[in-house]
Formats: C-alpha cells, structure tokens, sequence
C-alpha cells in the first residue's frame, strides 16, 4: 500500500506540540473540523506541496464508525443509517471503524461517475433497476480531492459546489431515484496560470488560500533533505512524524467534539458582520462562511468563546477572494482596513499562532504527488498576483517577470534567449488599454469536435443528447446509450443462441456498444496579431485596439476559449501573450505592449501561422479565430512585400478563418489591407479609426 509523505513533516508542525500550521494547514484542519464552511481553494504556483498537503490530510484524520455493508458511509450515531440507500439495518446492525476516506476526482470524470447511474450490468443480465453509487457517496465523512478543479469542467464544478453546499445528493435518471447524504471536505488545488475559476464558482469555495515556495536557501535544502530522505525509506521517514501526526489527531478530534459548544453571540455575529461590510464583499455567503471558520478557529484553539483573534483568522481565510469583482482583479487583503474595524492586532499566543515557526518547513512527496516540492504561504494580507511572485520593492517597474513564459519568434540572427519581451526601445510609446467592457457571445461557423466550452456548437461529452454511434477509438464520448445498445443487440439474439420467450438474459456483444452523441459547446482559440509599428502608435488608436482585445480576453475567460496575442513592430513579431485563459498574466501583456517602429507583416504572419501549427499538434480539435489587426503596410525585413504575401498564402492554404481589420487612416489611402485580406481568403472590415466597438463587431460578424 503506497505510503502519503507525513502532514506534519509538509507543513512544519512543531513535532512537541503538533502546533505551528501555516495559512494552508489551518484552513485544510479547520474545514475539516466543520465541513460546513465550504471547503478550501489552494492556489499557487507548480511545486508547492499542494496536493502533497491535501494527500497527508486523510492520515491525521480520526477515524469514522460505519456499517457493515452501507456502501454509503452513514453515521450510525446520527440516525442517517435509517435514510441509506443499503438501508434498513438492524438496531444492533454490525459496526466497523475505518479511517477517513481520501477520495480524488478526475479532471475528465463524467457526470455518472460522480453522482452515480444505473447499474448496467444489473439491468442488463437480471433486468433490475440498481443504482450504482458515485464518487460523492464514497466521499461521504471523508475527502473530496480536485487537483487542477480550474480545468474541471463547469457543470462538475457545480455539482460538487451545490452537494458541498447542500450536504446531500439526489439522482433522478434513468428510472432510478436516490437521495443520499453527502457531506464532505471539498478540497480543490489548481496554478493561476492555467486559468482561473469563474467568480461565482470562485465564491461557493469556504477558504481559499495563496502558497509559495520558500526563497531562503536554507528552507528549500531542508525541503530537499526530507524528500531525499523520505524516497529512501517511506516507512521509517513517517515513523519519525508519528508522534507529531498522532498529536494532530487527538486535537483535531477534540476540536470536533468541542465545536458544538462554541457560541456564536449577537456581539460576535455583529463584528463578523462589520468586518463583511467594511471589505465590501457581495452577498451573504461571506458572513456565514466567516462565523463558521471562527468557530470552528475558536475549537481549534481549545475555546468555547469567538474572539476578535478567531475574527481575523476567519477574515484572512475567507474573504480575499471574495472582494474579486472581475477575473482581473488579483486576490488580497488589506490589513489596516481589518484593523480599523477589529482594532490591532495583539500579540499572538502560541494556541492562537496559524503561522509556521520560522517559515522554513515545507516537504514533498507523497505516493502520486505532481512533484511539488515546498510551499510557503503569505502573511496576512500578502496580496501577490495569482500567477507570478511580486518584485521586491525597489525593483524596477519595467523588470522581466522571470516566471510567466512567452513564446517568441525570432528574426534571423535574433539570439535573445530570455522569455520575456525586450524593454522597447526609445523610439516606442506604450499606451494602456481602457476599462473592459462586455461583449456578445461570438461563434465560429460550423459545428466543431473542440474541448467543451461555451462558445461554438460542437460535438462534445456535454450537451443535450441528439443520437448514437459506435465508439471512436480515441474520439469524443457522452457516454452509453442504453436504449441504442438493446436495439443494436436485439437482432443478434437468435444467431447468438438465445431463443424467443425463453427468458434468458440477454446477450450482448462488443459491436452493440452505443454511446450518445451529444451536441454542446466548445471552447476555441481566438488568435489577435496585431500591429504595433509607428503607423499604429497613435494613443487612441491604440487604447482602442488592446480595450477590445481585453474585452474579447474577459469574454473567453467567461465561455473557456483560450486567447493569444502577437505583435509585431520594429524588425520582429513576437508573441506577447500565448494562448492561455489566465486572464490577470494577459492584463499585463496587453499593457506592455509598446507601439513605434517599422511594419514586420511578414513576420507577423508567420508567426501566427507558426503559433497555429503548434497547436494544432497540442490540441488538434480546437478551432482558431485569426483576427489581423493592420493597416497592410511591409516596410521590414527582406522583401517585405513578397514575403507577406507567402504568408498570407500559406494560412490560406492552411484553412484558417481569418478576418482583417484595416486600420489604415487619413484621405490618402493605399488599400493594402484589401489586397491582404484577399490573399488570406479573410473577411475585409475597413475602418477609419480603430474602434474597439467596431473590432469586437467585425469579430462576431466574421466567426458568426
């Protein structure tokens, strides 16, 4: 059986006093304590012990009481028993202790296994209706894992968000009706730079939390020592974070059976609420989730009475994401705002200390990690940005982000070798995009086979069910069409052996699979190249231009399409943001983007072919959008004009939607970007200035 990398020795529980847990730890230990509060959101970047943590968990978790044979983990104490599914049992039914269920969901898993369906092989062979139980029953009293829950897809997300909510599931399909409870500890990790959740799914979460590894040399050596040490002896690297996993568990069982007696007064209610209000939090939900975390930091610490300290712990776990009002606002929380309303804070007592002592203890491991290594969380009140570390405080403004990658295309004879774009030179002006604005839902032509999103009409594993087919091997699947795999295997029955009336079951063979066919959405990939040289740098003009990309940027993130953008100015192209829904790292790419130079349309075409052809090997089934941002001027590189035009040629021949903007201006007029648009087989869109209303128009008329 694989060994889980011990919890303390992740999080740095002193191993004396099992205290000492950081922002991470307390909020996963506190929503366990009462799993009412929602569940916990871990954010951060690759190799921060996220799933390492979550994994550990289940091991310092008392164990739990059930019955022999309820597949559904009632509490025989509660009288649940009475309502399961497996039920009725006997008053002096057996019993049996076991430990806490970790149950991890697949980012692929389908609706039925989650919530559960008919038992096929019941109702085939015997002709019985059985309901097969799903992943939300095996969670019951137990945990509920999501690694990556940002690439979940949003109809999961909101079942697992409303049976976290509702503590009890119900299934009506297929002839079946079951209710059942679930209550759970719904944990989700994910890394901002793979895109973020929606705000309203980003809200159902109880507490979320930001971690980072650590920077000291020391911290990350003690990382490397105990993960060296752990992968050469499991057991007996655990067997040294015994003690400090058995203290955590006698606390942790304590705290549960204290919770029910901490009071929650009109004062203690009042403050919570001053607290919601001051930060401006929408909705109620805040509130509640706050009480509830301080109660339950109230019981942790051994209280029975909610302190303006059991507040503030509370408010830092559940509030920073909450006060997000779009998806480019990063996460934070104001300190100061908190301490005029609460007071300063006062000095923290070891009992009350959610903070590791001395920073430095972090690990990795875990059988099954995704090869984190350490994490730090920030202080109260550590507004980083969701997808890279913050620059010190005097580091220049205009300093490289060393951790968000680019692509680039380079010239002949361009040797840069760094992943950020260069610092313009002095002959570039940079203009910031305007406020986002909310655009109409646009559609590319024809029905696609993409990733399920919100956006065009495709065949997907989401949707209303139009029809059966066999199954493709490696094709898209929406699971088994019942009815189809009778019809296809009733002809058969005779050749098969099965005589007429005689009662046997039926049999079936693998060509009578279906599987349903159902028509959704799909996700796309909308491609901006936009031109940057001297003949754009006009400030409104370019204000305009990145407001709508910005705006189209919000509407992807919205409907899950991925959005990418390439410049080109000077003697080269560049891609500026890759195709990504992390819409905070493409705030800032779009307010980098200089203006000033030359015209490279040669390399700008090319580039954009290059970026397209790459993925379409990523992601061969997502169909992309070109929208060329030009005036049609070549003035760069060598033979401009006929290298623009084979570039032209080749997205031509390659198939690839286009639509041309022409942002030529002034009474004389060369019309080259007619003649381009007429080489890439693309939609022309002549406008005098570049407006973002007409962009984001000429953009839904083309893809429509």
């Amino acid at each position: 059986m694989p060994v889980n990398y011990p919890f303390a020795a992740v999080l740095g529980c002193d191993p004396d006093t099992a205290d000492g847990l950081d922002d991470m730890a307390l909020a996963l230990v506190l929503t366990t304590l009462s799993p009412a509060i929602g569940g916990v959101l871990v954010r951060g970047e690759k190799g921060t012990a996220k799933s390492t943590a979550v994994r550990g968990l289940a091991d310092v978790l008392p164990p739990i009481e059930v019955l022999v044979g309820d597949r559904y983990s009632s509490d025989p104490a509660s009288g649940e028993a009475d309502g399961s599914p497996d039920g009725p049992f006997a008053a002096d039914a057996d019993r049996e202790s076991r430990p806490v269920r970790l149950v991890e969901l697949p980012v692929g898993a389908t609706e039925d296994r989650v919530l559960g369906s008919l038992h096929l092989e019941s109702a085939l062979a015997a002709g019985r209706a059985e309901f097969e139980p799903g992943l939300l029953a095996r969670a019951h009293r137990g945990v509920l894992y999501v690694d990556e829950v940002n690439l979940l897809h949003d109809h999961l997300v909101d079942v697992l968000l409303d049976a976290a909510a509702m503590g009890r599931v119900t299934v009506e399909r297929d002839g079946v009706s079951v209710a059942h409870p679930a209550r759970f500890v719904l944990v989700g990790t994910m890394n901002p730079e793979e895109g973020e959740l929606r705000p309203q799914l980003l809200d159902r979460f109880g507490l979320t939390v930001e971690v980072a590894a650590p920077r000291e040399a020391k911290a990350r050596a003690e990382v490397i020592r105990r993960r060296i040490d752990f992968d050469a002896d499991p057991r007996a690297f655990t067997t040294r974070y015994d003690a400090a996993s058995a203290r955590l568990r006698d606390r942790i069982a304590a705290a549960q059976t204290l919770l029910g007696e901490v009071v929650l007064d009109d004062t203690v209610l009042v403050r919570i609420a001053e607290v919601c209000a001051a930060f401006g939090v929408d909705g109620l939900r805040a509130d509640i989730v706050t009480a509830r975390t301080a109660a339950a930091h109230a019981a942790w610490c051994g209280r029975v009475e909610v302190t303006d300290t059991d507040i503030r712990v509370a408010a830092r776990l559940a509030l920073p994401h909450r006060r997000r009002r779009n998806p480019f606002d990063s996460p934070g929380f104001d300190d100061d705002l908190l301490d005029d309303v609460l007071g300063p804070e006062e000095p923290d007592t070891p009992d009350d200390d959610p903070e590791p002592p001395g920073g430095g203890d972090g690990g990795e491991g875990g059988s099954g990690g995704d090869g984190d290594a350490s994490y730090e969380s920030g202080p109260p009140g550590h507004d980083r940005d969701d997808a890279t570390q913050s620059p010190p405080d005097d580091a220049s403004p205009d300093a490289p982000d060393p951790r968000v990658a680019s692509y680039e295309s380079r010239s002949p004879g361009h040797d840069r070798d760094d992943a950020t774009p260069a610092a313009p030179p002095s002959d570039a002006t940079t203009v910031a995009a305007g406020h986002a604005f909310r655009t109409r839902r646009f559609a590319v032509q024809g029905i696609g086979e993409g990733a399920a999103g919100r956006r065009s009409r495709a065949v997907t594993t989401t949707g209303r069910r139009v029809g059966a087919a066999r199954p493709a091997p490696g094709g898209p699947t929406g699971g088994i069409h019942l009815s189809e795999t009778v019809r296809a295997a009733v002809p058969h029955q005779v050749r098969r052996g099965r005589a007429p009336g005689s009662g046997t079951p039926l049999r079936l063979a693998l060509d009578d699979l279906r599987t349903a066919v159902r028509e959704g959405r799909e996700s796309n990939l909308v491609l901006f190249c936009v031109d940057a040289s001297g003949s754009m740098a006009a400030r409104r003009r370019m204000e305009q231009v990145k407001t709508a990309v910005l705006s189209l940027l919000m509407d992807a993130y919205q409907r899950r399409d991925k959005v990418a953008v390439i410049s080109f100015r000077g003697e080269q192209a560049e891609v500026l943001l890759p195709p990504t829904g992390s819409v905070e790292v493409a705030a800032r790419r779009l307010d980098e983007l200089p203006a000033g130079g030359r015209t490279p349309l040669s390399e700008g075409l090319e580039a954009a072919s290059d970026l397209l052809r790459t993925e379409a090997l990523r992601d061969p089934r997502r169909r992309p959008l070109l929208v060329l941002v030009t005036d049609g001027r070549a003035t760069a590189g060598r033979d401009p004009v006929h290298r623009s035009r084979l570039a032209a040629d080749r997205l031509a021949h390659a198939g690839v939607a286009a639509l041309v903007v022409d942002c030529e201006a002034g009474p004389m007029r060369l019309g080259l970007a007619r003649v381009l648009a007429e080489r890439l087989g693309a939609e022309y869109v002549p406008v005098a200035e570049v407006s973002a209303e007409l962009l984001v128009d000429a953009a839904r008329q083309r893809a429509a």
